[in-house]
Order: C-alpha cells, then sequence, then structure tokens
C-alpha cells in the first residue's frame, strides 16, 4: 500500500487495523507476533505491487476482518494471508471470510471453543442445521467448498488432524436448467426502460452475455463502439481475459449513455461517488425495472439475461464451441446445458409426433418398428431351421 509516496508493508497496516479493533474489546484476541514485521518477507506480502483500486480492495477485507471476533482468529488471518500471497482475487478472500463466520458462529452454537476439538460429526451437523435454516442446497455446497479449502491448509500446517477429511460430506446437486427470460417478457421489459444509463447497461448483459460483475468493471477504455466489442480483460470466475461482442440495438443505448454520462471516473457504469456501481446498486436497476414492465413476480434476476443470451443465441443456431468463449466457460459442458433449453431439433420431432396421435392415425395395435420386427422375424426363422437340423432324441 502506498503512503505518503511510500510502500507501506502489508503487516503495518493490519498491526494498525487490529490495534484500532482491539480497544475496548479484551475478548478479541491479539496475535500481532504472527504477523511479519520485518522487510525481508516475500514480495507477495507488499501491497504496493498492485494497482491502487486492488489495495483499496484488499485493505477493506482486512478491515473487516479485524472487526469480526472469531474463535481461533490467528488461524483465519493466516489463511486469508496465504490466499493474498497466492493472488487470489479480492472477491474469493470476502467470500471465505462470510462462509468461515458463518462456520464458525455454528461451532459457538455447540460450543465448540476451538478447531482442535472439530470432528466430522460437526460438519455433517452443520449441514443439517444449514438445511433447517432454509438455505439453498448450492449455497451450502458453496460454504462447504471454502470450509473444506479451509481445513486443508490448516492439515498442511499440522493444526488440524487429517481424519477430520477423511471421508468428506459430498453433496447431491440438482441439476437444474438455467432460468432464461421469456421472449415475450424480454420484449416487454425493454419497451418500459426510459432511463438511458438502464437500458444501456441491461441491453450490454442482454447481448453480450457478460456477467453483471465483469459488466460493472468494465471502464470506458474497454469499450470499442466502432467494433461493437467489449474487453474483459480479467474474468470473474476463471479469471481468463476474452472479447465479447453486441449489437445495433445495445450500441445505440450506449453511444446515448457516453453523450449523457459525466466524466466522474473510469468506469462505464458509476455510483454516486464516482467508483464502480455496486452489486446491490445495479441490482436495484434491474429490479426497478422488471416492477415498471409488471414481471416483477417472476422473480428474474440480473444472471438470468446471461442465461437469456445464450439460449438466444442457440436458438438463432450459433454453435456451442462459439458460443463457449463468449461465454467464458472453461468447460463446453457448462455451455451444453443451454442446449437442453434450446434442442430445436428435438421440439419439431415431439410436435411432428403429436401431431400424428392428434389426428388419430395411429394404428389401434402398437406395432414395433418395422427394422426391428424384420430381425425378429429372421431370428425366429433361424432358431426353427436349427431345431429341424438337430438330431431327434
Amino acid at each position: 500500500m502506498i503512503r505518503g509516496g511510500s510502500p507501506v508493508h502489508i503487516s503495518e497496516v493490519l498491526k494498525g487495523i487490529l490495534s484500532q479493533a482491539g480497544r475496548g474489546k479484551p475478548s478479541v484476541p491479539s496475535f500481532s507476533s504472527t504477523i511479519p514485521s520485518t522487510p525481508k518477507e516475500p514480495r507477495a506480502l507488499y501491497l504496493s505491487g498492485k494497482s491502487m483500486e486492488q489495495d483499496e480492495s484488499y485493505a477493506r477485507v482486512w478491515r473487516k476482518f479485524s472487526l469480526l471476533d472469531l474463535p481461533s482468529k490467528e488461524y483465519v488471518y493466516r489463511y486469508l494471508l496465504d490466499k493474498q500471497r497466492r493472488n487470489c482475487k479480492v472477491l474469493t478472500l470476502q467470500a471465505a471470510l462470510n462462509c468461515l463466520k458463518v462456520f464458525f458462529t455454528f461451532l459457538e452454537g455447540i460450543g465448540k471453543s476451538g478447531l482442535e476439538e472439530l470432528t466430522r460429526a460437526d460438519l455433517e451437523a452443520f449441514v443439517e442445521h444449514e438445511q433447517d435454516r432454509g438455505m439453498k442446497l448450492s449455497s451450502i455446497h458453496t460454504y462447504l467448498a471454502h470450509i473444506y479449502a479451509f481445513l486443508d491448509f490448516l492439515i498442511e500446517e499440522e493444526i488440524v488432524q487429517a481424519g477430520v477429511l477423511r471421508r468428506r460430506v459430498r453433496l447431491r446437486l440438482p441439476q437444474s436448467l438455467p432460468k432464461a427470460m421469456d421472449p415475450d417478457d424480454v420484449r416487454q421489459l425493454l419497451c418500459g426502460i426510459s432511463h438511458i444509463r438502464d437500458r444501456a447497461m441491461i441491453l450490454l448483459l442482454l447481448r453480450t452475455g457478460m456477467r453483471i460483475g465483469e459488466l460493472l468493471e468494465t471502464k470506458v477504455r474497454d469499450v470499442n463502439v466502432k467494433e461493437r466489442t467489449i474487453i474483459i480483460w480479467e474474468g470473474v470466475k476463471n479469471r481468463r481475459g476474452r472479447v465479447v461482442y453486441f449489437g445495433d440495438d445495445a450500441r445505440d443505448a450506449l453511444n446515448k449513455w457516453l453523450k449523457l454520462r459525466e466524466a466522474r471516473g473510469p468506469y462505464l457504469f458509476y455510483g454516486r461517488s464516482g467508483g464502480m456501481l455496486s452489486y446491490n446498486g445495479a441490482r436495484l436497476v434491474f429490479r426497478r425495472n422488471l416492477f415498471k414492465a409488471g414481471l416483477a413476480h417472476k422473480g428474474y434476476t440480473l444472471h438470468c439475461l446471461r442465461h437469456t443470451f445464450a439460449s438466444e443465441m442457440l436458438n438463432a443456431g450459433m454453435r456451442l464451441e462459439c458460443l463457449q468463449p463468449l461465454l467464458g466457460h472453461d468447460n463446453i459442458e457448462m455451455t451444453r446445458r443451454y442446449a437442453r433449453l434450446t434442442n430445436k431439433t428435438r421440439r419439431e420431432e415431439y410436435f411432428r409426433a403429436m401431431a400424428v396421435i392428434e389426428r388419430g392415425e395411429i394404428d389401434d395395435s402398437y406395432q414395433l418398428d418395422r427394422e426391428l420386427q424384420t430381425i425378429l422375424k429372421e431370428k425366429e426363422l433361424c432358431t426353427s431351421h436349427d431345431k429341424e437340423l438337430s438330431p431327434q432324441s
């Protein structure tokens, strides 16, 4: 981190944060001795090698961490610091911290004061507890993934016994279909958007297939209106960069927004302070326009726009191997999920067969397939011929 024009070691920042958080709160453990304080530590411990925006983002995570009263807080600190060393994204650190906070709250509730007492039965009880709270199975699966990663780290550090993870709790997630918007609902939504910024944002999501986090991180310099492209330097999930494209309607909406937007910062869509628009801000924009279009009861989310993009592209004839890089999927099986929504051949075959049924053109006796009938008949003749040739007893 830069302070007064000079790089400051992360340990100094954390010591200050932790000391402030500990005033008047003796229950917060002090573990400043575990924080490296010499300049001979690896370069990964310095924030000055990153951009100022990344510096501030990491600092926000550490400030939030310092305010939490967690048991075994030293272990959580070491785990998060290890993630930062390995250049994990800020969002990854935030998600890990949030999941571990939920897990430690549960452990305190059942009377476990330290991770040394953790057993596999505690992990099973945690899953059941979250199910009883009504949490979605996908959310519990995410919690477990972060908890297991944390425990793997502690096992490597010889803090927790390896037996805890000898037989992991594995959840069978339902293979649900992506939820795309109905074409009529898409038209109804777009017809009701009068705000220039809102229209540009929603159309870009709908025509590029970008994740909302990727669009919010997009800067004006990343957009080429003439070529109708947006460069995503680093994907939200897999950290792979890619180029996406947008159509004429999104280009027209974007041009109107670029003429109107104030030069308050580098981001294409910004908040009140001129910084990056928050996810909650974007979600409120979308919900407001859903309500205005009379679609609030349909349960659509911002991510449904991405699903809609993929479904419409497949319906329009785009091949899966072309759609995969546009969506930023590592595995084509992820993209193939949308084919289950948009299989035109299956639809045509179904309605062709159903038309025959509805016209009553099926024989009352359900005959076997002609080719199969021929095979069975030949087999029957061969069997009878073999019997005739066999010697009588």
